[in-house]
């Protein structure tokens, strides 16, 4: 017959084990996030994963003070060399992302719906009834 001592250890032992499933849960989940963040900022997320750094009471967007999971993942901009970045989540909703300072590339504009005025003035003169109003 089970004493009360083994069904408190048999309940924290099921405690821990469902804490450590769903902590599987949201590292997927941030593994996820900062790969759409490592795209949308045209950097290449390293070696396809994040790894748990710490557990830790970090304020969220409000000010509160929360339990947050930290990961940490690297990424590079160049190929050449490995630069790290942390991910915050509060169970499964994205903290903050965090990347160390990097060189990144200005992406050239094609907007064909620029204008530049020197050349609108060029060809559009002013008429007589416009210089009068000035």
């Amino acid at each position: 017959m089970l004493s009360l001592a083994d069904v408190f250890l048999l309940m924290l032992f099921a405690a821990g084990a469902a804490w450590l499933w769903r902590g599987h849960g949201v590292r997927e989940r941030a593994l996820a996030l900062a790969k759409q963040h490592c795209a949308r900022l045209d950097v290449e997320l390293l070696d396809g994963n994040v790894a748990f750094r710490r557990l830790a009471m970090v304020r969220d967007g409000k000010g509160n003070r929360r339990l947050a999971r930290i990961y940490d993942f690297e990424f590079t901009v160049t190929g050449e060399q490995r630069l790290t970045g942390s991910i915050q989540m509060f169970g499964n909703h994205l903290g903050r992302i965090d990347l160390e300072a990097h060189p990144f590339q200005a992406q050239p504009q094609h907007d064909s719906k620029v204008i530049q005025m020197t050349e609108w003035r060029r060809n559009h003169p002013k008429t007589d009834e416009q210089r009068r109003v000035d």
